[in-house]
């Protein structure tokens, strides 16, 4: 609550005060000998009291009542309701359960449905609401009269000159139409209503068979406060918010009253309105059409309009989406511009129906006929029955299509992360490839045996590499069952990733079958370079001696070791052909 609008928060205020102000000395036993203040600590009561009937007032409309507001208001349910009749909206569903994280997070929608009204919410949080803060309450409660009710105030005056302020708006409006009654002026919405003459005299002028204004005198305060209430609530349906104590005080509470004289100004705009309308419709009416036409028009265009929500209600109950990101879009847009363009058009021809009927009975009334009553299935309320289960159904429609869209971004970003994946195990099995390919392994020994090792470390990591292979099979089978669109395409890239680790592990088999046949014959040419070493040594030296016939024998022994050896490998050599 700003702070011009707020509760007095100083010490001083929130003392307890109650004096008595002697008014009109000598008028011994006059209604304004005595007249009681207003402390801060009353002022809340007024205002919680008359707030309370106003709540109830338009929760009357949706079969709800409050009888505390401090209390009814903690779990959001009632809170949303009134929103929900005050806007005209449906506000998201509020959440069953009784725990106060519930209640927060219900209060917490109706906050943010304000916020989204640019309805400016200073120092309200949901908890001060579940907590009960007195203050803080009213300040809300306060702040959803003034959007809903007396910020539509839009006064014209003499020069077309259009009021800015709502609250100065409606003060012109109590102005221009308590204007020429005596005794009566109004500058503020507090001590000028003290006696109840201002009330009486918007009554007077709107419906004059009411009250006798000649009768009233400013002297009178209560009796003319009971009476202008009690006419209004009897005869104008306007419930009773204040009593006259409430009002009959030295300084009455403002925001009380305007509360109050906001619903006069209300009643009587629509009066206004519904009068003038019936006049321009009848007049219409009685120039073009008779009675019957008219009904005929009224059962045409009743049974037109209920054909129109059957047949929409079937058609947004469809739960069946598009399976792809941009068809969800598509079908979400197509939902928004059928709530911004063609729905607003078919409620306007339901409001429209519902003047239409107002007129047949006018009609039928002036001619002292009986009332029309529509056929089975076309009457207003039947149409208002259909029109609550096309909102249920669009709400229901909204819900699936939100979370039909969720589901798809998560599908697609599924999706994105697959073909990024897919794109990195190519390049490395391409890489890869390409390395096991080539066969330079070398001329000598030692650097077939390096190679060898440098072979047996790309196999490592080849091996380590087939988890993350598998993991792209993972995510093309997570894609598959969440039933992706384009799937298709992804098993195509699965399955060539599959058959390039395929091919790269029969490709770092052959590179060790053939690393092992040169590493064998480079073994081979070893022991060869050896043997021709030692043929040159086995020639006789003149005057060797027995020493040498030993060496000989040794040597020999050595030969036949190595010819069985080259056997054994030419055996081995055969079994893998």
């Amino acid at each position: 609550v700003t702070s011009r609008e707020g509760f007095l928060k100083t010490s001083r205020d929130r003392k307890v005060v109650t004096r008595w102000v002697a008014e009109g000395r000598g008028r011994r036993g006059s209604a304004w000998g005595l007249i009681r203040a207003s402390p801060p600590d009353e002022r809340e009561a007024v205002q919680k009291k008359t707030f309370t009937k106003w709540v109830n007032s338009h929760l009357a409309r949706v079969g709800c009542h409050i009888g505390d507001l401090y209390v009814d208001l903690r779990d959001g349910f009632v809170l949303t309701r009134l929103l929900e009749v005050l806007s005209g909206e449906q506000l998201p569903r509020p959440t069953r359960g009784r725990m106060r994280i519930h209640s927060l997070e219900n209060v917490d929608k109706a906050l943010q449905f304000l916020k989204e009204q640019r309805v400016h919410l200073e120092n309200v949080g949901s908890h001060d609401i579940v907590d009960g803060n007195h203050r803080l309450t009213l300040g809300l409660v306060w702040t959803i009269i003034l959007r809903f009710q007396i910020q539509v105030i839009k006064i014209e005056t003499e020069d077309n000159r259009e009021t800015r302020s709502a609250k100065d708006a409606l003060l012109l409006w109590c102005q221009m139409k308590t204007a020429g009654y005596p005794e009566v002026n109004i500058q503020n919405f507090t001590t000028s209503w003290r006696d109840g003459l201002a009330f009486n005299a918007l009554i007077h002028r709107h419906r004059p068979d009411l009250v006798d204004f000649s009768k009233l005198t400013k002297s009178n305060a209560n009796y003319n406060l009971q009476r202008a209430f009690r006419t209004a609530e009897q005869h104008l349906g306007l419930a009773r918010l204040l009593d006259p104590e409430d009002v009959n005080m030295e300084a009455p509470d403002e925001k009380s009253i305007i509360t109050y004289v906001v619903s006069f100004y209300h009643y009587f705009s629509k009066m206004k309105a519904l009068a003038v309308e019936g006049k321009r419709i009848g007049k219409v009416l009685d120039q073009v059409l008779e009675v019957g036409k008219i009904i005929e028009r009224y059962e045409e265009l009743a049974a037109e309009l209920l054909a129109w929500i059957h047949r929409t209600v079937g058609l947004i109950s469809n739960q069946k989406f598009a399976n792809s990101l941009s068809g969800v879009q598509q079908q979400l847009q197509a939902f928004t511009a059928y709530c911004t363009l063609e729905k607003p058009v078919k409620f306007q021809e339901k409001g429209n129906l519902e003047v239409l009927l107002f007129s047949i009975q006018s009609k039928l009334r002036a001619c002292n006929r009986r009332l029309f009553v529509p056929r089975e299935g076309c009457g207003i309320w039947d149409i208002d029955k259909a029109w609550g289960e096309l909102e249920k159904a669009e709400h229901e429609r909204e819900a699936a299509l939100r979370a039909e869209l969720i589901r798809q971004e998560k599908l697609e970003l599924l999706a994105q992360r697959f073909d990024h994946k897919v794109a990195m195990r190519e390049s490395w099995l391409n890489e890869n490839q390409r390395l096991v390919s080539q066969d330079n392994f070398g001329y000598e020994l030692p650097a077939v045996e390096a190679a060898m090792k440098k072979h047996e470390a790309i196999e490592a990591d080849i091996a380590a590499y087939e988890e993350r292979v598998q993991g792209v099979a993972e995510l093309a089978q997570a894609l598959a069952a969440e039933g992706y669109y384009d799937i298709r395409r992804v098993a195509a890239q699965r399955d060539s990733v599959l058959r390039q680790w395929a091919l790269l592990t029969g490709l770092v088999g052959a590179r060790r079958t053939r690393l092992e046949q040169n590493l064998a014959l480079q073994k081979v040419f070893q022991e060869m370079v050896y043997m021709v070493d030692w043929m040159e040594e086995m020639q006789v030296p003149e005057g060797a001696g027995c020493g040498w016939s030993a060496r000989r024998e040794g040597r020999m022994q050595t030969l036949k070791e190595l010819s069985d050896s080259w056997r054994w490998r030419g055996k081995g050599r055969d079994r893998r052909r």
